[in-house]
């Protein structure tokens, strides 16, 4: 498959400060490739170098194939970007915010006026259409966003944290929407976010990057499937203030109140971990077992 975006060895200073070391990796054409990391962690510096935000001190950055230094121009043509705060120009109309946008990548007038008419309908936004955008709500504002990065109809969409601060109700009906950018419209999509179902839900490939390092690059189901465990929640008939000295070697955890001892399955411990509860008298009320989820495995590798 063709690389809609390849990373090689990109670092960033701020003056003394490093922000990636490093960093390497590739979204092929048609990936959902889901961007994740704590604050600080280099999610957004990789963005703006990518886009031409932010200058950067070593490394080469393609997007299908053009330079984003010596080709500027054909490389963010074929970029759409949703940032994260709400950057509208205060004195434009909602129509107005998207036939401007399109002016930018030179979209005749008449054109740019078919496409945010379709737009503003997609996104429910025609009857707000002349609306001074401050005027508009925070989920209009995000649906905006949204809309104006497609105005010129780029091959990649790249949104950092778009579902931030809106209600549970915008995020399910954004997260169909960009679910059809990607699989309907075969737009290859890289989405950075602090929400771990989002990525779980809706990403095909994840990267991991914390303190500008990439820590983990893979498909979404081989991460689970490498990084992944089974998790063991023992129900007890008392409470714990804090792990009692027996049960520490099995490095367990109270949840729950502390009613709830939270085990890594080992069958080798498992049955000494029982023949302790048994010593202490302690009675089962129930056992749990899952698997780890993608934010727990996240939370592992960070804290690492």
């Amino acid at each position: 498959m063709n690389e809609a975006i390849a990373i090689r060895n990109l670092s960033k200073f701020y003056r003394q400060f490093q922000a990636l070391y490093d960093v390497t990796f590739s979204i092929h054409e048609g990936d959902f490739f889901g961007f994740l990391g704590p604050n600080g962690a280099g999610k957004t510096t990789t963005i703006h170098a990518i886009t031409g935000l932010a200058n950067f001190q070593q490394g080469d950055i393609r997007v299908f194939g053009h330079d984003v230094v010596r080709d500027y121009r054909k490389a963010r043509s074929l970029i759409g970007l949703v940032p994260q705060e709400f950057n509208f120009d205060p004195y434009l109309n909602a129509e107005q915010i998207l036939v401007y946008e399109a002016g930018y990548f030179g979209v005749p007038r008449s054109e740019a006026k078919t496409r945010a008419a379709g737009l503003l309908d997609e996104f429910g936004l025609t009857e707000h259409r002349a609306l001074d955008y401050r005027k508009l709500s925070g989920g209009m504002k995000r649906r905006l966003l949204i809309a104006r990065a497609l105005m010129h109809r780029p091959k990649i969409l790249i949104l950092d944290e778009p579902t931030a601060g809106v209600d549970l109700e915008l995020r399910l009906r954004l997260w169909d929407y960009l679910r059809d950018l990607n699989r309907i419209k075969r737009i290859t999509i890289l989405l950075t976010t602090h929400y771990i179902e989002e990525a779980e839900r809706l990403c095909s490939q994840i990267g991991v990057i914390h303190e500008g390092r990439i820590v983990a690059l893979d498909k979404k189901e081989a991460l689970l499937a490498t990084l992944g465990h089974e998790i063991l929640e023992i129900e007890m008939d008392r409470r714990f203030d804090s792990v009692p000295p027996i049960f520490q070697p099995f490095g367990v955890e109270l949840m729950n109140g502390g009613s709830i001892l939270r085990f890594k399955k080992n069958e080798k411990q498992l049955p000494q971990l029982l023949q302790a509860l048994h010593q202490q008298g302690i009675q089962i009320v129930g056992i749990n077992t899952r698997k780890t989820s993608l934010e727990e495995i996240f939370l592992e590798m960070t804290r690492k």
